[in-house]
Parts: structure tokens; sequence; C-alpha cells
């Protein structure tokens, strides 16, 4: 077929909130924007549509009504004992000073306008295990969760008052090499795949938020943490299904920089999607925190126990480092009433339909149409009425015989002792931290008052099998504090600038080795804000 020819001011590759949120800030600015995407229309928006919707922010209404003193001082500090930052991480630690010193006046107060509105409540994550982490509560949840976010930018673009003149969208378009001329990047090159054609599209400026890696665990797979041995022999996709790292490889082709590429945000806690749309499609839990978090074997990861909420990678790291890289979760029916949720958009239903009975039902009486769905539906979740079916049962999944009866009989009766001694003599350390949560009000109403495992009035027993789940890239193509590209010279290839999860969130690695949660949605805004003041001759920010 004959070759598409298009010519614009600005193309824009990726249709994610970064695509989006740089495209919608060039219509303001007065400029010519198309924008391509590789997926249909119906799934414009990209990730952050399926997304739980937390965001970074420091110093907002809601923490100030909550009595909690941030500052962006102490938040930058606790962001660089996570990032664990090495002197060559120049641009990365430049990014992540004016993420955080910028997040709250040019992402928050920017989404507010935009309509955007948050939950009263701010979570607590990353709270730090060995290291400090979040010191305060920063993860403002929005209400509406990723969905709401995309939802209301996507319309927001396409009822621009410029869209009919300056804005030209092409779905199912897959970019597949960059243009250049005189040294310049003049465009982008690559195939229709709804009718097999190929296009050039011409552009004075070329913007990359093609999102990260995480969508190719055959990438994933080669750029693996090399400290942490060989990649899990089962890994679930997590990312988009065009995550696929195409840009990363056409930017190297022309001298342009991707850094850090092995520093990946995991989960711990994947399970297969009942309703699976893509390859090994996974879906990430919320680790209830009164669960046993064990080893293949069926015995307790220690000495640290394993509780979510504090250090996402150090739950990672522990179980890579066992023989077989997968784990279990063990609880009842009535830890899982109370504590299990999934991440995500689909999975939170009353939140993402900003339905406030449903949702304060939820909060009180539990999510139990979700926990029913994955019993009855997902392929990683046993039941049982006495731990020796259960040892069965987790046996049967795996066809295996690794799990004995005695050792997790022994490892669930040693914790529920713990609990039947009371709080007084509590000398476990999940115990310490349970009771450390629920003195947070934004996590007591979700954490059981010290409930145990093996309890008749609680059961069934439940088993949850679980892998390492992909989905974020925290390193990316390398850019300078006005979003360009870096060469390997470190000098800005002409024309070319990388936005979101495609940059690394801003420098090609913002968070370093570890994330404070909340910073991806956030970074892919302020990015994109940045890039399209940047293009349009302006700045967003007075001091950077």
């Amino acid at each position: 077929m004959p070759m598409k020819n298009y010519q614009t001011e600005v193309v824009i590759i990726g249709g994610g909130i970064a695509g989006i949120t740089t495209a919608l800030e060039l219509l303001n600015l007065g400029k010519q924007v198309l924008l391509i995407d590789r997926d249909e229309e119906a799934n414009f928006g990209g990730l952050a549509k399926e997304s739980f919707g937390g965001m970074f922010f420091v110093d907002t209404p809601q923490q100030r009504k909550a009595g909690i003193k941030d500052s962006p001082e102490l938040a930058y500090k606790d962001w660089c004992a996570v990032a664990r930052f090495d002197e060559h991480d120049h641009w990365p630690r430049a990014w992540a000073k004016t993420y955080v010193y910028n997040c709250t006046d040019k992402v928050y107060w920017w989404l507010r306008q935009q309509g955007i509105k948050f939950f009263p409540v701010v979570h607590w994550v990353e709270r730090g295990l060995y290291t400090p982490g979040n010191s305060y509560p920063r993860f403002h949840m929005v209400w509406g969760t990723g969905y709401e976010l995309s939802e209301v930018l996507r319309k927001k673009l396409l009822g621009h008052p410029r869209a009919a003149s300056h804005l030209q969208l092409l779905f199912r378009h897959k970019a597949e090499a960059l243009l250049t001329a005189g040294g310049r990047i003049t465009g982008v090159r690559g195939t229709d795949e709804a009718t097999d054609t190929p296009f050039d599209i011409s552009a004075d400026v070329t913007v990359i938020a093609t999102g990260g890696i995480g969508g190719n665990l055959e990438m994933v797979r080669q750029h693996w943490y090399k400290p942490w041995g060989q990649p899990p022999e089962v890994l679930l996709n997590g990312a988009h299904r065009y995550g696929r790292g195409d840009m990363h490889l056409a930017v190297q082709a022309h001298r342009g920089r991707v850094t850090h590429l092995d520093k990946m945000w995991l989960y711990a806690a994947g399970v297969h999607h009942p309703r699976p749309t893509r390859p090994l499609h996974g879906l990430s839990l919320v680790p209830p925190k009164s669960a046993l978090w064990l080893n293949y074997k069926g015995e307790r990861i220690g000495p640290m126990p394993l509780v979510t909420a504090y250090d996402t990678r150090f739950l990672v790291e522990q179980i890579v480092k066992q023989e077989k890289k997968y784990s279990w979760q063990v609880l009842n029916l009535k830890i899982a009433y109370k504590e299990f949720a999934i991440s995500g958009s689909e999975s939170n239903k009353a939140m993402r339909d900003k339905n406030w009975p449903a949702f304060i039902k939820t909060l009180l009486f539990g999510n139990k149409e979700l926990v029913h769905d994955m019993l009855d539906n997902c392929q990683d979740f046993v039941t049982a009425n006495s731990v020796a079916e259960l040892a069965d049962k987790m046996n049967a999944l795996t066809g295996s015989h690794d799990v004995e009866a005695a050792t997790l009989q022994e490892t669930i009766a040693a914790y529920d002792a713990q609990i039947d001694r009371g709080p007084k003599f509590y000398n476990d350390e999940q115990l310490r931290r349970i009771a450390h949560a629920r003195r947070y009000r934004g996590d007591r109403v979700r954490t059981c008052k010290f409930q145990k495992i093996n309890d008749p009035k609680a059961l069934p027993l439940i088993a949850i099998r679980e892998f390492i789940l992909s989905r974020k890239t925290l390193g990316g193509i390398q850019t300078d504090l006005q979003c360009q590209v870096l060469a390997e010279d470190d000098k800005p290839l002409p024309g070319l600038y990388a936005v979101g999860e495609a940059a690394g969130f801003g420098g090609g690695g913002i968070h370093g080795l570890g994330s404070l949660e909340g910073t991806f949605l956030g970074g892919c805004v302020l990015t994109g804000r940045m890039a399209a003041y940047e293009i349009a001759g302006k700045k967003l920010l007075t001091t950077e």
C-alpha cells in the first residue's frame, strides 16, 4: 500500500496520561498536535484507566486537615532515602527534587482545576522498613480512581476549543522508527495496523510518551536486576500490553541515552486475572496485613515477616531469594472480607463509579463481591476447612509436594499462639506492624484487630498463590529538566522530547531504586506539562 504522509508542529507518540497531558497543554498554548496511539480508540488513556489512582503530593489541604505537617524538604529527604541515588545520577536526582518541590502546585492544584477530586483521607504507603520511607501519609486517592483521572483529561482534550483545528488523533498506529534530517529528529515512521499501511509523520517536535517496558516480559527478563539472580520462572504482566520498549530502542538507534532499565517497580502479590485480555495478564493484590506470607514450602518468610505498606521492594527481594520464586498468603474468610483488595479501577467499582453509599458499605462490611469472585474464578485461590486439607490443595494447585501439612500447621499455630497471649506479650514483628498500622485511621478501618488464622469462627481457610508481577519501569529515556532527550554526550537530541514512564518519569530514572508510590501518575502529569511549556517557548516552573 502507498505510504501515508502527515505534517504537524508536534507529534506525540502514546495516548496515556503523559501524552494526553502534553497534548492538552500544547492546545492551551496554541500548538498544532498530532497524537498517535497503538491501541484502540476505546482504550484511549493508557494504563491509568486501569490504575487505583493514587498520587503523591506534599502539604495538601487533606494533609493539613489531618494535622500532617509535611514539607518538600522532608519529602525530598524521604525520597532520597528510598532512591539510593549514586554519584552518577545527576538527572534523576534533579528531577526528583523538581517533582517534590512542584508536585502540589503544578499537579495537585492543576488537576483540581480540571475537575479532579481527591478522597479526604490520605493513604499511608511505603512507610519504610529498615530505612525511612514516607514519614507521613502522602498517597492521595483520586475519587473515581485512575479511570476518572483518565476520563476527565481525555474529555478536556477532545472538548478543547482548539481541538477541531489543532488536534488530530490516529489510533492503531504503531511507531517504529524516528525520522531525521540535518542532525535533527523530524518525526516518526510506523504502520497503521488497522489497514497494514505504512506512514510517515513530519513534525517540528517529536514527543515520546509510550510508557515503559513492563508489557514486554522478554525485555523485563533481559534487564532483570542482576543482584536478584535469575528472574522467576513465572512472571505476570500487570503493565500495558503495548508497553513494549520499541521507542527506547529507537532512541538508542540515534545515540540517545536510555538508563536504569533494570530498576523496575515490580509487585510481590500478583495473581492471574480471572478474565485475561493479554498473555499472563496479572492483577496486583493489596496483600492483607493479617495474612501470613509464606514461601513455596509453606514456611513463613523471615526473619522479618512480610507485611504490606512498608517496603514494596523488600517484599519482592525476599521472594526472589527463594529457590522457587513465588509465594503464598494464608488467611481466612474473615480477614479476606476486612482486608482483601486489588489495586486497580476494575476491582474498586464503588470508588471508580464515585458511589459513596456503596463505598461506605465496602469499608464497613468488606468487598465481599470481589472476594467471592476471586475465590470462584481465579486459579490461584484455594479454600479448605482444615490446615491439612489446605496443604493438600496447595500442593494439588502447584503439582508438587512442597507444602508439608505439619510444617504449615506449626507455622500457623505459632502465630495464633502469639495472639492468644494478648497485646501486652506480643513478640511478633507482624503483630507490631499491625498495631502500628491500626493507629492511623486510614488503616484502622481496613485492618483486623489481631485476627488468628486458624479460627473456627472465621473459616474457611484461604491460600493465595502469588507471583511477581511486572508493572512500572523506573528507568527510561534520559531527559534534562526541559524534557529534552539527551544523547550519549549529554547534549539534547534536537527536536526530541520524552515524558512520563518512557522517560523514567523524568531524567531516565527519577525514583532510583525504589518509589514512595503515587509518584507515577503525578510524574506523567508534571513531565507532560513541562514538555508542552518548553516546546512552546515558555516556562512552567519559575525555579528549577
